[in-house]
């Protein structure tokens, strides 16, 4: 799956999977627009990515800000001579229940996870349907179609991405754009590892994910990212609207999460 001349803006892209989807794209031989609040990560990886011979531009940006992504995106619309994918992976988890979440948390969670993809979306479409068609992935989670304890803010956001994902799908579907949604399992990413220091064994965190996945490990970020090349590229061409899981069989078995004693 090539991707030459092709221009592909990816929010969230200097860590964890969105940094994945970049190099791999980029290898592939797409120009890739870089978007994050991450300044040092998303200059370094920008960097990496023009030593290897590719094309890569980085603008700092909080997804909840839509002036700021309308700019950046009109940046690499430039830069590139149009755009022709989009790849939502900017993402936050925070924990608490419908009690214990604060208000801030839950406009904080809602607004990079949910308003931030729709940010992009509305940024991002008009250059798609100026090219006759496009594709985008939005970085979902098994979240999305279950959920854990303590994780109220998180839960709903990445269930409301699945609907924007659906909804986007049915209305531009008619412009040849394609819209659909990975939803991963754990995957070893500095998100994850964030959420494991917070408690006083992080090793054991670790464990208990790799325990709960059939296929016995979490996900490296470079296997999801070929999963979302997968459905940007034009080798997915009648597949619009769809949820796919890339999580090693965790939600087909029942159980799941360790019931807290």
């Amino acid at each position: 799956m090539r991707f030459d001349g092709k221009g592909v803006v990816v929010t969230g892209g200097a860590q964890g999977i969105g940094r994945a989807a970049c190099e791999l794209l980029a290898r592939r031989g797409a120009a890739v627009a870089v978007l994050d609040r991450d300044e040092g990560s998303g200059a370094e990886l920008c960097r990496e990515v023009e030593r290897a011979g590719g094309r890569a531009i980085f603008r700092a940006v909080d997804v909840v800000d839509f002036g700021a992504i309308a700019a950046a995106v009109s940046d690499a619309r430039e830069a590139f001579g149009g755009l022709n994918s989009l790849v939502v992976s900017a993402g936050i988890q925070r924990y608490g229940t419908a009690i214990s979440t604060s208000e801030e948390e839950w406009e904080e969670v809602l607004g990079v996870n949910l308003k931030g993809a729709w940010n992009a979306a509305r940024a991002v479409l008009p250059a798609l349907l100026e090219a006759g068609g496009g594709t985008v992935v939005n970085v979902s989670s098994v979240q999305a179609l279950a959920t854990q304890p303590n994780v109220l803010a998180y839960t709903v956001s990445k269930h409301g991405l699945v609907g924007l994902t659906r909804s986007m799908a049915v209305d531009f579907a008619a412009h040849n754009v394609r819209v659909n949604a990975v939803c991963p399992g754990t995957v070893d990413t500095p998100m994850l590892r964030w959420a494991a220091s917070l408690d006083e064994d992080p090793a054991a965190v670790i464990d208990t994910c790799n325990r709960m996945h059939p296929l016995g490990r979490i996900a490296r970020p470079e296997e999801v990212a070929e999963v979302i090349a997968f459905l940007l590229h034009e080798s997915s061409s009648f597949v619009t609207g769809a949820v796919w899981t890339v999580d090693g069989g965790l939600m087909a078995q029942l159980g799941g999460a360790p019931r807290a004693e």
